[in-house]
């Protein structure tokens, strides 16, 4: 039996008997939701390792059902959505989500992602170096515990925004262009573009500094890339 719980919320019981029997296949647990309210209730039963979440829903929708989740957990949210153009997608990946899906989908490409997510969610503590805690100025990065914390605060980070964290923290002053943190966060596993990757700098950036407009550690060296400044 598999060890990981995954939760479905789609308000089309259709789409969700379909994902789940792909998954079930795969020997994952699922469990299923109709609604915002519905999945907020399962998440705090059950230990949910990922979750995929539909956007246009009754009740809470999905925007504001990854928000509310956002403040307590940082377990791998994919999006599903009718809405393919890509001011949706940067707003879905602004409020949290780690991956977005346009229906219709392919059910084995979906599957495929769900596997990559759980796979780097194992494992994202373990980027660069094996040093347990990472600290540049006030940021403190436990890999063992995967957690962040600023001038002495514990952060939420979504997963992607953790990788990213600690692949820039692991190695201060270097700079990454996008291509370079898409193939080492990503790994070529999902499609994602400059502009995805941006909203993720910006997310993080609101998170670590004190004035996102005139950022202490994360900045963008520009026609370049990213990077965290040695403090």
């Amino acid at each position: 039996m598999s060890k990981y719980n995954i939760l479905i919320v789609d308000d089309d019981r259709e789409i969700v008997e379909s994902i789940a029997i792909f998954l079930k296949n795969e020997e994952y647990e699922v469990l299923k939701a109709y609604n915002g309210l519905e999945a907020l209730d399962i998440l705090m039963q059950k230990d949910i390792h990922l979750m995929i979440l539909d956007i246009m829903m009754p009740e809470m929708d999905g925007i504001q059902t990854l928000i509310k989740l956002r403040e307590s957990r940082n377990i791998p949210v994919i999006l599903l959505s009718a809405k393919s153009e890509n001011t949706d997608k940067i707003f879905g990946l602004t409020a949290g989500a780690d991956d977005y899906v346009t229906k219709p989908f392919d059910l084995s490409e979906l599957t495929a992602r769900v596997k990559s997510h759980l796979r780097r969610y194992t494992r994202f503590g373990s980027m660069e170096k094996t040093d347990k805690r990472l600290t540049t100025g006030g940021i403190v990065v436990d890999t063992e515990a995967k957690t962040v914390s600023v001038d002495g605060e514990d952060v939420h980070f979504t997963p992607i925004e953790y990788r990213i964290l600690t692949l820039l923290c692991s190695n201060p002053g270097k700079v990454f262009s996008a291509n370079e943190i898409y193939e080492r966060v990503w790994n070529g596993e999902t499609a994602v573009n400059d502009s995805s990757i941006a909203v993720h700098i910006r997310h993080i950036r609101e998170k670590i500094e004190i004035n996102p407009k005139e950022p202490k550690y994360l900045k963008v060296v520009w026609g370049i890339g990213y990077k965290i400044d040695k403090i």
